[in-house]
């Protein structure tokens, strides 16, 4: 089956608004791996908006044999006072999985994938330091992406769909050209030997579908809709709707 794997980003948004230590992220990540995730998600970055570096290792230290650990970031993002990069940040708590992503401060959340033929050169240490500290290394695309044998020479072992734009079709109703899109994109990428990851701004009402499209999808990370449906729902029931829909 699809792993899921809860984003707890927003459990630290809630968190920071009023300070302190509640909505406690580890407590979080309990109850979701209670109800049956595979897996934990977060994304910290050098402004601290959300999760900081103490939340990143307090989780590695609970998820141990019990959980995948994917830690999402922009590996080219400099340290920051307490934030000391991505890939500093991987080899301290040595996560399952460290999913790169080319965002910046000045985005709200993460919009867009890597340009592959652009930035491989730049990818390529980083991605073979990540894989001797025995991480699996996913890389963040768009749907449309076609150079997946570069990612693959250089030790990338996933892509994560950014599936923001087929969540919007969706809502607008007319999802059929993006999630076509979506499935291309995930066939090239598994012909190339890589698995396929997908993510952002899926929901209880759109992920059926995507899962139907695309055979094989190893991996969905969900936070923003997941933790907005568990104010209404509750945080346990919520992730178990979601391992229904994967099922």
């Amino acid at each position: 089956m699809t792993l899921l794997s809860v984003n707890l980003n927003k459990i630290a948004v809630l968190r920071n608004s009023r300070g302190g230590h509640e909505p406690d992220i580890c407590h979080a990540a309990q109850t979701c791996i209670d109800a049956g995730c595979g897996g934990i998600t977060v994304h910290p970055r050098p402004d601290q908006r959300h999760v900081r570096p103490d939340d990143v290792r307090a989780l590695a230290a609970m998820l141990v044999g019990r959980a995948e650990y994917n830690i999402e970031g922009n590996p080219f993002a400099p340290a920051r006072g307490e934030y000391p990069g991505l890939v500093a940040l991987a080899r301290e708590v040595r996560p399952t999985q460290v999913t790169l992503v080319p965002d910046g401060d000045g985005q709200i959340t993460s919009d867009h994938g890597f340009d592959l033929a652009h930035d491989i050169d730049r990818l390529r240490p980083l991605v073979a330091e990540l894989n001797e500290l025995g991480c699996r290394v996913s890389l963040f695309v768009d749907a449309g992406v076609q150079d997946f044998a570069l990612a693959a020479a250089i030790g990338v072992q996933r892509i994560e769909i950014y599936t923001g734009p087929y969540a919007q079709a969706f809502a607008d109703g007319q999802p059929a050209s993006m999630l076509a899109a979506c499935a291309d994109t995930a066939y090239r990428a598994q012909q190339a030997g890589l698995a396929v990851n997908a993510g952002h701004d899926l929901s209880q009402a759109n992920l059926g579908a995507f899962k139907a499209a695309i055979p094989g999808l190893a991996e969905v990370s969900i936070g923003h809709a997941l933790i907005g449906e568990a104010l209404y729902q509750g945080l346990a029931i919520t992730v178990r709707n979601y391992l229904q829909i994967l099922r």
